[in-house]
């Protein structure tokens, strides 16, 4: 077995004595997709800052192990407004200008490279950023809420867009989302946090198509649900106007997993 991507063990955060995380033990496999999941204040994005080693108003301990290469996307694509598309893909990067082409045209943007920001709509501010990550060919990419600034239709393309990049670079992924759809339709797995403290470990494990998919997905939904004290609202998993169901169409065309 191959030694993990990432190993937390016994992490503690705190932020001016107030305990955010408190003792978190986490592997992610080399390729493995996973998905956090908590409420509002449950602590995800430390997490995800802490793995990015970019929590610096925190104190805590513990071991974190990480591969030398990861990258970060953020809600908020971060463009630098006064460099070109090309040039914000290759920040920090040098002579690599046709790689930075070649990133741009996977995520959708060939022949944008000498567009400004300004000029960009929000879903395609953030193929920038996901060019800019996977420029670099990251062991590991830690996305917070990359999506949660979209439309919906925006949202359900760029879903599609991240997976099917995840499959073709095999990075190990952790997605901070408040959206269990979300988490369900990409993920591996799905990690759950609650109080600072890992409450639940659930393998996605979707079948490929069809009525056990569906029916797969509505599982998840309605324990995740529950999980995290939603009250859940019934949804008949062959019923096409459901959230899942719609999303779930942008992934016909791609890689089944």
């Amino acid at each position: 077995m191959s030694a993990p991507a990432v190993r937390v063990r016994g992490l503690v955060r705190t932020f001016t004595l107030k305990g955010v995380l408190n003792g978190i033990d986490l592997d992610i496999a080399p390729g493995e997709f996973v998905a956090l999941l908590g409420r509002s204040g449950s602590g995800k994005s430390t997490l995800l800052r802490a793995l990015a080693e970019i929590d610096h108003e925190a104190e805590g301990t513990g071991e974190i192990a990480l591969p030398d290469r990861l990258a970060v996307i953020f809600q908020d694509a971060r463009l630098l407004p006064w460099m070109r598309v090309l040039d914000n893909v290759l920040l920090g990067i040098t002579g690599q200008r046709e790689r930075g082409r070649e990133a741009l045209a996977e995520v959708g943007l060939a022949g944008r490279e000498r567009a400004w920001p300004h000029e960009l709509s929000g879903g395609e501010q953030q193929r920038v950023a996901l060019a800019r990550a996977l420029v670099r060919e990251p062991e590991l990419l830690l996305a917070d809420e990359p999506f949660g600034a979209l439309d919906a239709l925006t949202r359900i393309q760029m879903h599609a867009l991240l997976r099917r990049l995840s499959d073709v670079h095999d990075p190990a992924v952790l997605l901070v989302t408040h959206d269990i759809d979300e988490a369900i339709l990409l993920a591996d797995r799905i990690v759950l946090l609650d109080d600072g403290r890992l409450a639940a470990d659930l393998s996605v494990a979707l079948p490929p198509e069809g009525l056990a998919r569906r029916e797969r997905i509505a599982e998840l939904r309605t324990l995740l649900h529950r999980l995290l004290g939603v009250e859940d609202v019934p949804v008949d998993p062959l019923d096409p106007r459901s959230a899942a169901e719609a999303r779930e169409l942008s992934f016909q065309d791609g890689k089944p997993r």
